[in-house]
């Protein structure tokens, strides 16, 4: 987890933020993007359908304006073995938030994996650039903010998508003001703030120009493609890998559905 600037949370807004790492799942309803609520059957998990949608258009809209043009450039004109070394870059600022949420789930192995990983990527994979700590057998140890509390038992709550920070749910939201408060490349290399800004821009964009090849895994509608993916994904690591057969009520925690309003009702005046 890295700290997020002004541009950094965007990448969670596009609409393949869900797909990082996951397997893909069919879905085959073919309403649109921005259906209408006649055209669309309600989910328990995503009581906020409506407004969700009109989110998901809005980051998909910035997406296909502005990043996605710059990401298919940038693959274009950058070499792949630069590519990589930037991604493994920002990659190892990450291990900052995985030695943190590790720590606060008591994994005290995956703990000292991400500590050591950062230590020796940071020397002698030069700032991160290579990748030394893998070579050497010592795995990834990927952990956030939200999975911490899904660890300690706080169920996800309704799915909602984030003006420009994208799919997400109560739970997971928590990760964004954790992120801005994560020690980054600001703090690592001092930068000065438009420095900073243009490092996480990069980040933004490689992260970006990586997902460019699994576009075609969409299947159906977008909207709940995303959202079905991103919830699976989300419960498988939570889990680390072994959800439980049946899913845990979304609501325990944040009270039932009816609690939080009725979608139609609720979004109808906007």
């Amino acid at each position: 987890m890295k700290r997020k600037y002004v541009l950094k949370p965007l990448i969670a807004g596009f609409i393949f933020a869900g797909l990082v790492g996951c397997s893909a799942k069919a879905v085959n309803q073919d309403a649109p993007v921005g259906a209408d609520e006649s055209e669309f059957v309600q989910h328990d998990e995503d009581p906020w359908e409506r407004f969700n949608r009109s989110m998901y258009a809005f980051n998909s809209g910035l997406d296909k304006a502005i990043l996605k043009p710059v990401a298919i450039g940038y693959k274009d004109v950058t070499p792949t073995p630069i590519q990589k070394g930037v991604s493994n870059f920002f990659s190892n600022l990450g291990e900052v938030g995985n030695i943190f949420n590790n720590l606060l789930q008591g994994k005290v192995d995956a703990t000292a994996s991400s500590s050591w990983r950062f230590i020796i990527n940071s020397t002698a994979g030069w700032f991160g650039i290579f990748d030394v700590a893998s070579e050497m057998g010592l795995k990834k140890q990927e952990e956030d903010f939200g999975e911490t509390l899904g660890y300690w038992g706080i169920s996800s709550g309704p799915y909602l998508v984030l003006p420009l920070f994208g799919p997400s749910t109560l739970r997971d939201s928590t990760d964004v003001p954790v992120g801005f408060y994560t020690p980054g490349a600001k703090e690592f290399f001092n930068l000065h703030w438009d420095d900073a800004l243009a490092v996480d821009s990069l980040d933004l964009v490689e992260t970006r120009a990586s997902l460019l090849s699994i576009e075609s895994l969409i299947i159906g509608d977008e909207y709940e493609f995303v959202r079905d993916v991103y919830l699976q994904s989300r419960e498988n690591a939570v889990h680390d890998g072994n959800p439980p057969e049946t899913e845990d009520d979304w609501g325990d925690d944040w009270g039932d559905e009816d609690a939080w309003g009725d979608d139609e009702d609720e979004w109808s005046e906007n």
